[in-house]
């Protein structure tokens, strides 16, 4: 798709993205008023807090883990954070968007990758919108330098389940749009990619990324990452924030659970895995130009899929939500995000040089 049709899409799906979550942190108030607690329970009125405070302007409701606090010190400070917060959350999605419309465009049978593709990227750009205002967020609490690489892992974690809600309505306007703009535009041809190559390709990829949910995320390990950081000074502690960007969810041995339990975390270990090798095997396919960014994102959203799916597992086998709500069911989507910001740029880059490499090598073989 050229350019300037592209370029409408994106910002309508940015402009409306900032406008649900600003409207989203502003009805973080509404779970104050009286009675509220009697049309839901109160743990989900906090879990409802928890998700909104990290949009809402109002420092009296946020703190900079994204819990509910009785109020910050420096609340221009704290305003100053959330304007960043908004601005880098619409320009963080008008870029991806721009570049997913442009590479996935919603025509010839690519409108469901599209409509994934735009809805994976929203919490992707949230998390680079809350990584980005992080510093003025922590400065605003009046403590700052104590504690700040982990202080700084809680706000990167602590966009939440709103922002995987507000993306799923973002993503179906835009691909909407971008159909309408699309229309007299000769559809470019889908690229022919040998099955072989794509295969061993998203092999690759998936390796790659197994290797975040499999080894990295393994108990023992997972523990030494994050405790095996001492010193002295502001950066005296990254172990917090290197499992925020490195770990892609928890695995642990079945003499910690259930062997029943422990199976079931694991079949959802397993759909993740296989959502993220068929998306990096269609992936080239969809593209109209398989170039390192475009690779890349689509890696990224190929992974918070994955993500999304096996979170949407754990739901359906939670029974959680009888004691603490129907709410607290939700409560983790959209979590890892940072990890999969991580190695989907790896797992993307490797993906590509393998198809290079392995279409280039047939391409020989058959010129031969």
């Amino acid at each position: 798709m050229a350019y300037r049709r592209a370029v409408i899409p994106a910002l309508v799906g940015g402009l409306l993205l900032t406008l649900l979550l600003w409207w989203a942190g502003a009805s973080a108030q509404a779970l104050q008023l009286r009675g509220s607690t009697s049309v839901l329970n109160i743990e989900s009125v906090s879990e409802l807090q928890r998700w909104l405070a990290p949009w809402s302007y109002d420092s009296s409701t946020a703190s900079a883990d994204g819990v509910t606090s009785g109020g910050t010190q420096y609340t221009e400070l704290y305003g100053t954070a959330m304007q960043i917060r908004f601005v880098a959350v619409f320009g963080f999605f008008v870029a991806g968007a721009l570049l997913l419309v442009r590479r996935i465009p919603p025509t010839r049978g690519r409108t469901p990758a599209t409509f994934l593709a735009l809805w994976a990227w929203g919490p992707v750009a949230g998390t680079l919108a809350v990584t980005l205002s992080a510093p003025w967020l922590i400065a605003s609490r009046g403590h700052g330098s104590y504690r700040i690489l982990p202080q700084l892992a809680g706000v990167i974690a602590s966009s939440g389940p709103v922002m995987v809600f507000a993306a799923l309505v973002t993503s179906l306007v835009t691909v909407l749009v971008a159909r309408i703009t699309a229309k007299g535009e000769d559809p470019l041809p889908r690229v022919d990619v040998p099955p072989r190559a794509a295969r061993l390709a998203a092999s690759v990829g998936t390796a790659i990324v197994a290797l975040s949910l499999v080894v990295l995320s393994y108990g023992s390990v997972a523990a030494w990452i994050q405790t095996s950081f001492v010193g002295g000074g502001l950066l005296s502690e990254p172990g917090d924030l290197l499992r925020e960007w490195l770990l892609l969810g928890g695995w642990a041995g079945p003499t910690t659970a259930p062997l029943g339990d422990w199976l079931l975390y694991r079949a959802a270990d397993v759909l993740m895995l296989a959502v993220v090798w068929w998306s990096l095997r269609l992936l080239p396919g969809l593209l109209t130009r398989t170039t390192v960014p475009a690779m890349a994102v689509g890696a990224m959203c190929a992974i918070v899929l994955g993500l999304l799916a096996s979170q949407l597992l754990h739901m359906a086998v939670d029974d959680s939500g009888s004691v603490w709500g129907p709410v607290h069911l939700f409560s983790s989507l959209g979590a890892d995000v940072p990890a999969a910001l991580t190695f989907g740029v790896l797992a993307g880059t490797a993906a590509l040089v393998t198809l290079r490499l392995t279409g280039d090598r047939a391409a020989a073989t058959s010129s031969g």
